[in-house]
């Protein structure tokens, strides 16, 4: 009871932490597009138009190292048991301290999100085959699948974020995250419907009635 306790400590600190980071990231990029038009922004000089995006580039920027952070250390959980996530979580801190001493942040921050971006792809595949071995708090197969998902389009998200500067790949990771997320999203609010759906399709006679109440008319009728 104490273990599930914890994960669920755990587990809740993750989701309030991602959920206010996010939050705090939406509102500054609002705030900037909006700041960006009532000011004019758009009609000063290129030189005066760099400073603004670099501004709000710094800005935001450490929310966005601390969703990658939280990224980092909640996706390895759902592989690793809580003692080598520690070491995982201790080792993962060392590697990107070190790429941010020798090649600068942003390099720490693409190869934090390239080995996330790896690992919840094993993720994904592990929980579409049904593997027993990833730790959920749900057994809802369907929900755990659209919690990769979610997971997945949260990655590539911070990904978009960091590849502004390339269209062409920009319009791949948007087009992808957003996939990612709705179907996520889908599957772990309809995850319900989804399945009775399912186990209709699969029971050739489900259109026959299962009410006692009326097989005991019919009998007597």
């Amino acid at each position: 009871m104490n273990t599930r306790k914890q994960h669920l400590t755990y587990d809740l600190f993750l989701i309030l932490a991602t959920i206010a980071v996010l939050c705090i990231i939406c509102f500054i990029c609002m705030y900037g597009m909006v700041h960006f038009k009532a000011a004019r922004i758009q009609l000063l000089p290129a030189p005066q138009k760099l400073l603004y995006l670099n501004h709000m580039n710094r800005l935001v920027a450490p929310f966005v190292i601390g969703l990658v952070f939280l990224i980092g250390i909640c996706i390895p959980r759902r592989l690793l048991s809580d003692r080598r996530l520690m070491w995982a979580n201790a080792g993962f801190i060392v590697l990107i301290f070190a790429c941010g001493v020798w090649s600068g942040i942003r390099a720490a921050l693409m190869v934090t999100l390239l080995v996330s971006l790896m690992l919840q792809s094993v993720v994904l595949v592990l929980a579409i085959a049904g593997s027993s071995r990833l730790k959920f708090e749900t057994r809802n197969y369907w929900v755990r699948v659209g919690s990769c998902l979610i997971h997945l389009g949260l990655v590539l998200f911070v990904l978009d974020i960091l590849s502004h500067n390339r269209p062409g790949l920009h319009t791949v990771l948007f087009v992808l995250t957003t996939v990612s997320s709705m179907v996520g999203m889908l599957l772990c609010f309809y995850a319900g419907p989804l399945a009775d759906f399912l186990k209709l399709r699969r029971e050739p006679n489900s259109g026959q009635s299962l009410d006692p109440c009326s097989e005991n008319l019919t009998q007597k009728d």
